[in-house]
């Protein structure tokens, strides 16, 4: 009887070790199989010019917007009216130097008009309001604050850099006097200061580079100094220009011409600053009006009103 129960474990041991081993087997035959399409298909796909990898869908899917919007830019560039040049200086004037800009621009327009009225549907549907009138009234709402969206977002951007370049204009000029007098070149001088505003003036040191790009790709300084005026949209700007060409022509001393320049642009800046404190007190006095005196006649009378109602004096 032992003699059989030890036939009987040793044969189930068997059992287990075959199903085992085929098991094993049939999983590293599985897995050298799908390793060997795997390879086949990779090596089809470099033959016949596509990919197969996990990635590939996502890679279709740029590729797909990389080309609509290069079809959208050509048509954009194609069209030369008065609103696309329009919108082509305001995309230049908010730092926008990117080729794709007026596409962009036209998509984010039409994506955000299309979202917003979705999300206005959504919102009518919460409210539960069936009434034509309110509904295609919020449904347009929705839509026009979607389209009007992208051009709001280019006013913004065009009037904090304005107000950004206006600041950092007179010290531009009064570096600009320190290299002159130390006798550095205008192409030089505009290299220097360039790296110093680095740090202080971000937007002014790039637009001061570019304009370094165009003189060594063979710009005039007079044309150069245009496009950096064009690109500033500051009046001071474009009145710099206009001084160092009118310097250049009747030969006068430019060093000159720039401290007089310089000394105008301090004196505007603390006009500005003038301005903008003799206005404070007008500025504040709504908010007084509004937050400040009532609080303190609500301090005042309180102690009076409670006393005339409870009669104690």
């Amino acid at each position: 009887m032992s003699a059989f129960g030890d036939s009987g474990v040793a044969t189930l041991g068997i059992l287990v070790f075959l199903a085992t081993g085929t098991l094993a087997f049939a999983l590293m035959v599985g897995a050298r199989a799908r390793n060997e399409v795997r390879r086949r298909a990779a090596s089809v796909a470099a033959d016949h010019g596509f990919s197969t990898d996990s990635h590939a869908l996502h890679q279709s899917g740029l590729e797909a917007v990389r080309k609509f919007i290069e079809r959208a830019t050509k048509h954009y560039a194609s069209v030369d009216n008065k609103d696309m040049k329009v919108l082509r200086r305001r995309l230049l004037l908010a730092g926008i130097y990117n080729q794709h800009g007026v596409a962009y621009f036209f998509l984010a327009r039409v994506a955000l008009a299309a979202s917003m009225v979705l999300a206005s549907l959504f919102v009518v549907s919460l409210l539960a309001l069936h009434a034509k009138a309110s509904f295609w009234l919020l449904v347009m709402t929705g839509g026009v604050c979607g389209y009007l969206a992208p051009s709001l977002y280019l006013d913004r951007r065009i009037a904090a850099r304005r107000q950004e370049h206006q600041a950092g204009f007179p010290d531009f000029m009064d570096l600009l006097v320190v290299c002159a007098d130390a006798g550095l070149a205008m192409e030089a001088a505009l290299e220097r200061v360039g790296r110093e505003l680095a740090d202080s003036h971000r937007s002014l040191a790039f637009n001061i580079h570019i304009t370094n790009l165009e003189i060594r790709a063979g710009r005039t300084l007079a044309e150069a100094l245009e496009h950096l005026a064009d690109r500033l949209g500051l009046e001071e700007a474009r009145s710099f220009a206009s001084l160092i060409q009118q310097s250049d022509e009747f030969g006068s001393s430019i060093s000159n011409a720039l401290r007089v320049y310089s000394d105008d642009m301090r004196h505007k800046r603390m006009s500005r600053a003038e301005e903008k404190a003799y206005a404070l007190p007008a500025k504040l006095a709504v908010p007084m009006m509004l937050c400040i005196f009532p609080v303190l006649f609500i301090v005042i009378l309180t102690p009076v009103i409670v006393r005339l109602a409870t009669g104690n004096w």
